[in-house]
């Protein structure tokens, strides 16, 4: 089995090459609870925002249909992001690209109002890596910028894709991203796979703090 830690892009590879985007098990139409979260933090169509471990969702889709001028995908799998591109069309000209691990990524420092990640963090099982990620987007947002995480909930599942997963309610994400963030809202969300389960997600908004 592959270990998300030594690679993670071997692993995300094979999952874009071998599945449709629409049948895998997170796949959702629209993120809907993503998008409720970011616009009562305050998104405009001013905003920078960046999607972390995109994958091929949707949610930069209804971004641009928003209005947003400056939106960035991020995703360690090519073909992921290959597929959001090709599904945008000339759409993805609007659109910053980065291919790469998130932990291991140059992101330009203080930059962007929104940080968005529906079920990366939760792959991160390891407490150090955890940690690192949660400075990584400390210093990628801007003060007073927000981040919407989600992730499997504590009675969601204990493994997705292979992998195993780390339950965390919005409280234990919250704990991770201290003191540099403050919780403003939690969430929970009941999501129905293609396949007809249900996965219990948390969600945690959290507001960067000045320092």
């Amino acid at each position: 089995m592959i270990n998300p830690h030594n690679d993670r892009r071997t692993h995300w590879q094979n999952v874009y090459r071998t599945k449709r985007a629409d049948s895998v098990s997170w796949y959702q139409p629209h993120l809907n609870v993503s998008l409720q979260l970011l616009e009562q933090a305050g998104l405009s169509p001013g905003s920078r925002v960046i999607d972390v471990g995109a994958g091929a969702s949707t949610l930069v889709d209804d971004l641009l249909d928003r209005g947003l001028r400056d939106v960035s995908v991020l995703d360690v799998s090519e073909e992921a992001l290959a597929l959001a591109r090709h599904r945008l069309g000339e759409r993805a000209n609007l659109v910053t690209w980065y291919a790469g691990d998130v932990l291991e990524l140059a992101l330009p420092p203080g930059y962007f109002d929104f940080w968005h990640d529906r079920a990366v963090l939760h792959f991160l099982t390891d407490p150090d890596d955890a940690r690192t990620y949660a400075h990584i987007a400390a210093g990628a947002l801007a003060t007073g910028g927000h981040a919407v995480i989600g992730g499997f909930a504590p009675d969601g599942p204990e493994r997705c894709s292979g992998l195993q997963v780390a339950q965390r309610s919005a409280r234990d994400i919250a704990a991770i991203f201290a003191p540099a963030f403050e919780l403003v809202r939690e969430c929970t969300e009941r999501h129905r796979t293609p396949g007809g389960s249900e996965q219990s997600f948390s969600y945690a908004l959290l507001r960067r703090l000045p320092g």
